[in-house]
């Protein structure tokens, strides 16, 4: 289109020019054509879900790799404009997704990998979903402290792991990890939910129930946070949205407005672009444009 970095660059070099491929712009894989399960697979997320029973990979049912690399690109456009502003001069940046998800794993995906010649032999089986059943669903805790787990003991009526060699410190608690995990599980599955979360919460133990999709949006955090918003939609009818996660004191958040109709603004687009009512309605009338109305 002609409208490259190096382009729009010569002609103002003030600009910020953003390039997002699948891979990377060179190297074997710079080609190939790819979705979000493509990036998940190459980028050793798969590997990080995988079935503790069967070894199989698994990937995260949600668009991560797309999501956090759009992410990603915000950061770093922020990050370059606010050279710019040091500078006086924009640039290009290159993000891929590939690299996007790797650089998000690392900080604990990747931790054991990080000493050169001393990678250690994972498998699936030494890993923990921290999901937990309860006599009536599932929950998540995490004790990690020595605090949260004397706490987490106490609440379990299993003072004894308190002092246990096993347990007592986080580096023991680390060591013995599967031992550690199976042996809560044990204690909670036969508890219900809601007195578990109760007894955790009052101890200060993090914890939260699992809750299904239907089930959150009816949360009383979410509901208190006034995350998610209800319009109507002409044509569909009630429509739910969550605001944007960040609220800004200065600028506060707009209330999401309904999605147009196919065509609703075509010829205030056109007219605004300089084109007569006539010529607008010539288009209409021999089908180069729509313009929403039946």
């Amino acid at each position: 289109l002609g409208f490259g970095a190096s382009t729009v660059a010569a002609r103002n070099p003030r600009l910020v020019y953003l390039s997002i491929s699948g891979v990377g712009e060179s190297g074997p894989y710079s080609g190939k054509r790819v979705y979000d399960p493509v990036i998940q697979a190459l980028g050793g997320l798969a590997d990080i879900q995988a079935d503790p029973q069967t070894g199989r990979p698994r990937m995260v049912r949600t668009l991560i790799a797309d999501k956090t690399t759009a992410v990603y690109a915000a950061q770093a456009v922020v990050a370059a404009l606010f050279s710019r502003e040091r500078t006086g001069v924009g640039q290009h940046v290159r993000l891929s997704m590939l690299d996007t998800l790797v650089c998000y794993l690392w900080p604990e995906g990747m931790t054991p990998f990080a000493l050169v010649d001393a990678e250690p032999e994972t498998t699936a089986a030494s890993a923990h979903d921290m999901i937990f059943p309860t006599a009536d669903g599932y929950m998540t805790l995490g004790a990690v402290s020595n605090r949260e787990w004397r706490a987490l003991c106490e609440v379990l009526g299993r003072r004894e792991w308190i002092d246990d060699v096993r347990f007592c410190t986080a580096a023991a608690r680390s060591l013995n990890r599967q031992e550690r995990l199976n042996a809560v599980e044990g204690e909670i599955q036969g508890r219900t939910t809601e007195d578990l979360i109760a007894a955790l919460d009052a101890a200060d133990v993090p914890c939260a129930p699992v809750l299904t999709r239907v089930e959150m949006m009816s949360d009383p955090q979410v509901e208190a946070n006034q995350l998610i918003t209800e319009i109507d939609q002409p044509g569909l009818g009630r429509l739910r949205q969550a605001r944007s996660a960040a609220r800004f004191e200065g600028t506060p958040n707009v209330v999401p407005s309904v999605a147009p109709m196919l065509g609703e603004h075509t010829a205030p687009v056109l007219s605004n672009a300089g084109y007569t009512i006539e010529e607008i309605a010539a288009w209409h009338k021999t089908g180069v444009v729509f313009d929403g109305v039946a």
